[in-house]
């Protein structure tokens, strides 16, 4: 039996308390402190990019290699740098991001993207998995990690933020209310082929899903942003939409874009 009396405050304090664990990392997983993990990080907001890069540097299986705040910077990292995952915010100043993406499933076939947005809805979530990204973070979300989620995606896995994950559960939740039933459930609605979209409604749309607004559409088309609206109701009406969001949900799922 410890008789307390003979024990130092700072002793007493430690006493029926066990150090934390070393965390589990086997030699057989990619990143290891002697060949770490090279990162290049893109975000036009300075503050989260410097609590992004905090957290990278402080895990020594990670190496990040170079950060941008553009699109254009990006794209010279890109050009200059060898990499193991991008991680990208959405929302730049100078264009979105999902080109990016695009670019670097092309350009580094071996190279992953994580996405780091304030962006949830299902449209710019759903179009970023579409064009490669193997990971989607919020910046306001708690429960994840960034190294964490640096590590999962170079060992063969996915990073979301489980508030996203539980939303795209959500979605599929209809095939779990009848798991025997005998009739499956009904296909999604497709539009009839007479409604088919004209070749600049889908120019339209396509600008619609990487996230820009009518007026930088006609800035891109060379029309205006009022006729861009016009494009954007006869898309709602041939596609039985009602949002921008839906309109790139149904189009991705259905081959449209």
């Amino acid at each position: 039996m410890v008789d307390h009396r003979l024990i130092s405050s700072g002793e007493k304090a430690s006493v029926g308390v066990c150090a934390p664990a070393a965390r589990l990392w086997p030699d057989f997983l990619v990143g290891q402190e002697s060949s770490p993990v090279r990162v290049l990080l893109v975000d036009d907001d300075e503050y989260m990019r410097r609590v992004i890069a905090q957290e990278l540097l402080s895990d020594l299986r990670i190496q990040l290699e170079g950060q941008a705040d553009s699109v254009r910077e990006a794209r010279r990292l890109l050009a200059t740098h060898t990499f193991d995952v991008l991680m990208l915010e959405l929302q730049l100043g100078d264009e979105m991001g999902f080109e990016l993406i695009a670019e670097t499933r092309l350009q580094h076939r071996n190279s992953e993207v994580i996405v780091i947005s304030s962006l949830e809805d299902d449209a710019h979530v759903l179009r970023a998995f579409e064009l490669g990204a193997m990971g989607y973070l919020l910046k306001n979300a708690w429960l994840q990690s960034f190294a964490d989620a640096v590590l999962h995606v170079v060992n063969g896995g996915a990073a979301i933020t489980p508030r996203l994950t539980r939303r795209l559960l959500h979605r599929l939740d209809y095939h779990a209310r009848e798991p025997f039933a005998d009739t499956p459930p009904p296909p999604p609605r497709l539009p009839a082929r007479e409604t088919t979209l004209t070749p600049r409604e889908s120019q339209v749309l396509r600008y619609v899903a990487s996230g820009y607004a009518s007026a930088q559409i006609g800035a891109k088309l060379g029309i205006t942003g009022q006729t861009v609206n016009v494009h954007i109701k006869s898309i709602y009406k041939k596609l039985h939409v009602h949002s921008r969001a839906q309109a790139v949900n149904f189009a991705v799922h259905t081959g449209l874009i």
